[in-house]
């Protein structure tokens, strides 16, 4: 059964609900609808979450193992949702990402998710690139060593999109960083690279996902996007990302998703995404995969 629904379900920005709350996901689709409370104004309202009104359900984890050993994924189809999936899988940098499955697993994940999915209803999420340093080491790193390996195995797997950016070193996360370094802990200071350098990064990852088949897109990086392709708008085969994309959801399931532009995101960064509902919540569902740079809640933030 095909969703006829125009409505598109974002499971979530705002947390890891395959990692850590598919139960309440579940309980929610079950009852019809979810609860949206705007993170900014506070104001709720019910979100009819049923079948007859949702086309795509898109899933963002770091960790779908839960999400795999639930059967949530073979029951939502069963009811007649199409399913979407970005997957982010960085290099292991435990300093960065310390929760996290180690990247054997994941990428053990993804191919299951390849497996009982069309490969281009996944999106594989390289995000965000990092550069850092600890105040005992001094030495510069990035979490760039396991990218060609990734790259590799996606191709294997039949993944054809890559999705990257590059950290934003948001005061927030100053913040966190400098609490943690009071609370004894040798966190690591984000690096902010020089504009050319991130053009080079960009380039050379393009280079090598064009020889495994894999397209690369730029989210919310506008500036660069458009200095890369002034040069040569084929020849690195780089493109600005919509991560929610209704006009790739038609292609992919049919139907008439929603296609209308959302402004509501990073649209002046260049954000291309589609309008759709995102369900979860800073403040009920924190995230335990405690990645420093995360822009949202991580439950660190709690702990400190």
């Amino acid at each position: 059964m095909i969703s006829k629904g125009d409505r598109i379900i974002s499971a979530s920005r705002r947390t890891d609900i395959p990692a850590f709350y598919m139960e309440w996901f579940m309980d929610r689709v079950h009852k019809g609808y979810f609860e949206v409370t705007n993170p900014y104004n506070k104001v709720s309202k019910k979100i009819d979450a049923s079948p007859s009104r949702v086309h795509t359900i898109v899933f963002w984890s770091k960790n779908y193992e839960p999400f795999l050993e639930s059967g949530a994924m073979n029951e939502l189809k069963q009811m007649g949702y199409n399913l979407f999936f970005h997957f982010s899988i960085n290099s292991e940098a435990p300093l960065l990402e310390p929760e996290i499955p180690s990247l054997a697993k994941r990428l053990a994940q993804l191919e299951k998710l390849c497996e009982n999915n069309d490969p281009g209803a996944i999106s594989w999420r390289f995000d965000p690139v990092c550069y850092f340093k600890t105040s005992s080491g001094g030495i510069v790193n990035n979490n760039l060593s396991d990218f060609s390996i990734i790259a590799k195995k996606a191709s294997e797997f039949g993944i054809k999109r890559c999705i990257t950016s590059f950290a934003d070193n948001y005061r927030k996360i100053k913040r966190r960083i400098q609490r943690l370094n009071n609370n004894g802990v040798d966190a690591p200071q984000l690096i902010d690279i020089s504009h050319a350098k991130k053009r080079k990064i960009i380039i050379r990852m393009a280079d090598l996902l064009n020889k495994n088949n894999i397209e690369l897109f730029l989210c919310s990086e506008k500036e660069l996007f458009y200095e890369i392709c002034a040069e040569d708008r084929d020849l690195y085969n780089i493109k600005e990302s919509a991560c929610i994309s209704g006009p790739l959801f038609e292609e992919l399931f049919g139907g008439r998703p929603l296609s209308k532009r959302d402004y509501g995101q990073r649209t002046k960064q260049g954000c291309r995404c589609t309008q759709s509902v995102d369900i979860g919540s800073y403040e009920a569902h924190p995230c335990y995969h405690n990645c420093l740079f995360c822009y949202a809640n991580p439950a660190i933030d709690k702990e400190i």
